[in-house]
């Protein structure tokens, strides 16, 4: 696990935008992993500047989404496939057809569980995988005491949780109690997985996995295991990290050859 600490969420936009970038002119079908939340945000602004300026090409591109709320009907504002297409998709010249997300709205939730994974599978497993963290260490929907050898299925979320994005919603009684999530261990497949995190609530998450024990109880710790995990985190982010002064020294100090 790599652990850049940078000054602001520009700074994180463009590092993570950089990798992305290098991957699709290496390899122009490349699946990308599409994370929903304030965090991937800069991310999605900077592709989208890149596209229109600098003629950035997804169009052979693919995209899967991290998870989807239970029960919001199709075209539902708050679904991830909606603020995907409205914070990403619609921006690039990606196909909309290259793009997939959970079916939330299924009548039978296990099976569609099952046909993501093989999706997933199907198109060759995703390249680079985004991903936030939740001021409890979840990542995706895999709340805390998810299993790590999960894998794509139905959870319900707990109320920190729903609290949490309730602002999207206007009310907690408006936030689904159910989601399908990929599990820890499709995540875990990913070749390449870049987390990012803003912002002082977030810090104690992120000593917790990134310095504390692979445990259930905080998701995101599985990611120490991962050979290829790039966290991207502000100086706020950053404040509790016992390590953050060698982070910074490893980071300034990596060979050039080295990459993200």
């Amino acid at each position: 696990m790599e652990v850049v600490i940078l000054p602001g969420s520009k700074q994180i936009g463009s590092l993570a935008a950089d990798a992305i970038e290098e991957l699709l002119r290496r390899k122009p079908d490349a699946v990308l992993g599409l994370a929903t939340g304030s965090s991937p945000l800069p991310v999605y602004d900077e592709l989208a500047r890149r596209h229109e300026q600098d003629g950035l090409d997804l169009s052979r591109a693919r995209g899967f989404a991290l998870d989807e709320y239970v029960g919001l009907g199709p075209g539902h504002p708050q679904s991830y496939r909606e603020v995907i297409r409205r914070e990403f998709t619609d921006r690039v010249n990606i196909a909309p057809d290259h793009v997939h997300s959970p079916d939330g709205s299924a009548a039978d939730i296990p099976a569609a569980c099952q046909a993501y994974e093989d999706a997933i599978k199907a198109a060759g497993g995703v390249d680079l995988q985004l991903l936030g963290v939740g001021t409890d260490g979840h990542i995706g929907f895999n709340e805390p005491g998810s299993s790590l050898a999960s894998r794509t299925r139905i959870k319900s979320l707990i109320e920190q949780t729903r609290r949490d994005n309730a602002r999207f919603f206007g009310s907690i009684h408006d936030v689904p109690h159910h989601v399908i999530t990929q599990g820890l261990a499709t995540i875990m497949d990913a070749r390449h997985v870049i987390l990012i995190a803003t912002g002082a609530q977030k810090a104690q998450a992120v000593r917790d996995f990134v310095e504390g024990p692979v445990a259930a109880i905080c998701a995101a710790s599985v990611l120490q295991m991962h050979p290829h995990a790039t966290v991207m985190v502000d100086e706020a982010a950053a404040s509790s990290l016992r390590l953050a002064d060698y982070y910074r020294h490893t980071y300034d100090n990596k060979p050039p050859w080295q990459g993200l």
